[in-house]
């Protein structure tokens, strides 16, 4: 479907283009790989995220359309309840997996494999959980149908969301490793500036 399509082609360069600084400053990821690179973020990464996250959302897709429909006889506030505790379940299933699968993959790494294990793919799954209920609307009511402007807006507004929820991780619970540099504090703006980190460890940290 072209609406799916264009849907997560948005917000997974979102996601490769911002998020994976985040990856780089608060979960201490690195790539090593040689590759053309698009604000240091490989382009290989862009086409193989969008892959794999349209595969993850249509999974989803399918899962919350079964849940929905075996639980459509229990009050709605315990419908509501255990959707959104099969979203959250999912989501840090999917990341946990994910950040499994490519333990071994030798041009990936991370300072500490353990705290991304748990921590890690808990700040991965983010993604998800803001992304999996929104990408489920889509076509989803009988008679309306998206067309793609409608499409284009609401995966920018998902991608929007989780960057907010992705910075006040960053700026109120910080890395979940050491920082490379001592002197180096959490502060205000965006770590994808060019030159955050040299005003950083020019600051005093509070």
């Amino acid at each position: 479907m072209l609406q799916a399509s264009v849907w997560i082609v948005i917000f997974s360069y979102v996601g490769n283009y911002f998020w994976t600084h985040y990856f780089f400053t608060v979960l201490g990821a690195s790539y090593t790989f040689p590759s053309w690179k698009m604000n240091d973020v490989p382009h290989t990464t862009f086409l193989l995220t969008h892959v794999v996250f349209l595969f993850y959302h249509v999974t989803s897709n399918m899962t919350l359309r079964r849940l929905r429909h075996s639980i459509a006889s229990l009050p709605e506030n315990i419908q509501l309840a255990t959707e959104v505790a099969w979203i959250l379940a999912l989501s840090y299933f999917i990341a946990y997996l994910e950040t499994l699968a490519i333990s071994n993959f030798p041009y990936y790494d991370f300072v500490d494999r353990a705290s991304m294990y748990k921590v890690g793919s808990l700040f991965y799954a983010i993604y998800f959980i803001v992304s999996f209920p929104m990408f489920l609307r889509i076509d989803e009511k009988p008679g309306d149908l998206w067309d793609l402007p409608r499409v284009a807006v609401d995966s920018l507004g998902a991608a929007m969301l989780v960057t907010i929820i992705l910075d006040l991780w960053r700026i109120f619970l910080g890395p979940i490793v050491p920082l490379a540099d001592a002197k180096q504090c959490i502060h205000p703006g965006l770590p994808w500036f060019a030159g955050s980190a040299n005003v950083a460890s020019q600051n005093q940290c509070a």
